[in-house]
């Protein structure tokens, strides 16, 4: 049986899309089914407008489905990719982590493999605190934190990051670092544990 991996993003103009698409096909490679899903939008109409990239982004990515507490019971695995802000998970990540109470309550969350990538405007805007605080959440799920450590050279490469791939964005929307291989390292390791525990379990 496949391990089911869900590829959970949230971008506004396109960064962490990015980073999850390159997630979404080394998990493929691995054998993994794959569902590839963002979290609902709540900034107002307004907010979105005054940013032409921004709503550029969420008309071009308007056919992406919005994920669902069904498909976080379905995944063995998460790999979650947001930006920073202030130092946290974005508003819209944090709304939908508080409506799985009930799955949580029900221990449907518990022995999950999860992992998180992140992105910032600057190098130390807070991407590794943004992952910390995500993970936080993962941990009173009861799931298995997979981060990719010092697991492969690429880390040294793309940042250094050994919580999650992270990246430095410029003002042009351009990534600082190189983390396409950093992040298809994580997914795959990712993919890879989860099927081991989910082996284990059978």
């Amino acid at each position: 049986m496949s391990t089911k991996v869900a590829i959970v993003y949230y971008s506004s103009t396109g960064t962490n899309y990015q980073l999850a698409q390159w997630a979404e096909e080394s998990a493929k490679a691995t054998g993994a089914e794959v569902k590839l899903v963002k979290f609902p939008e709540l900034a107002p109409a307004a907010a979105i407008d005054s940013n032409p990239a921004w709503r550029a982004h969420v008309e071009a990515t308007k056919d992406v489905p919005e994920v669902t507490p069904d498909d976080m019971e379905w995944a063995d695995a998460f790999i979650f990719s947001v930006p920073s802000r202030f130092g946290n998970v974005p508003g819209q990540a944090k709304q939908f982590f508080d409506t799985l109470g009930g799955l949580w309550a029900g221990g449907k969350l518990a022995n999950k493999v999860v992992s998180a990538m992140s992105s910032a405007a600057n190098a130390h805007g807070g991407q590794e605190a943004t992952i910390l605080s995500l993970y936080t959440t993962m941990y009173h799920w009861g799931a298995i934190i997979a981060g990719p450590g010092y697991t492969d050279p690429v880390a040294f490469s793309s940042g250094g990051n050994p919580y999650g791939t992270s990246v430095t964005v410029d003002q042009e929307g351009n990534m600082v670092e190189g983390v396409e291989e950093a992040v298809k390292h994580q997914a795959k390791r990712t993919a890879t544990i989860a099927g081991w525990v989910k082996a284990g379990q059978q």
